[in-house]
């Protein structure tokens, strides 16, 4: 059970970079611009509200990629893919500024799960021990 929670912590914090990957792909290969307000902002997302050249507002509804530093009010730049205007990141930012943390989250994981598999497994040998004495 322990090796499952490891590989799947693993698995989620791989999927997770490759979707933001995606992301970045879409924008990059269909990249429009604007200058954005800051709707609101919370610990890991921030909701902008923005102009495209069509007059449309857009708002997306799951806030702007990789929202780091952003405050409720401010005016930042933004990027956002010309076929889907709710996909939208920051100017300048990519997925490079979420590969460390989920590292760091698989890392610590492993960091946690490797001692407790050795823990378990020296555990089973002494009892398996004790059983055939």
């Amino acid at each position: 059970m322990l090796l499952a929670v490891g590989v799947l912590v693993t698995l989620c914090c791989v999927l997770v970079a490759f979707g933001a990957w995606q992301n970045d792909r879409a924008i990059t290969a269909h990249t429009g611009h604007a200058n954005a307000e800051v709707v609101s902002a919370s610990f890991g997302r921030a909701l902008v509200r923005f102009d495209t050249p069509d007059g449309a507002v857009q708002a997306p509804p799951l806030g702007v990629l990789y929202p780091q530093g952003l405050e409720t009010g401010q005016v930042v730049a933004v990027e956002y893919d010309e076929r889907d205007p709710e996909l939208v990141r920051v100017a300048g930012r990519n997925v490079s500024l979420a590969l460390l943390p989920l590292a760091g989250v698989a890392a610590v994981t492993w960091l946690i799960v490797a001692p407790l598999l050795w823990w378990s497994h020296r555990s089973g040998v002494r009892i398996r021990r004790k059983a055939v004495v």
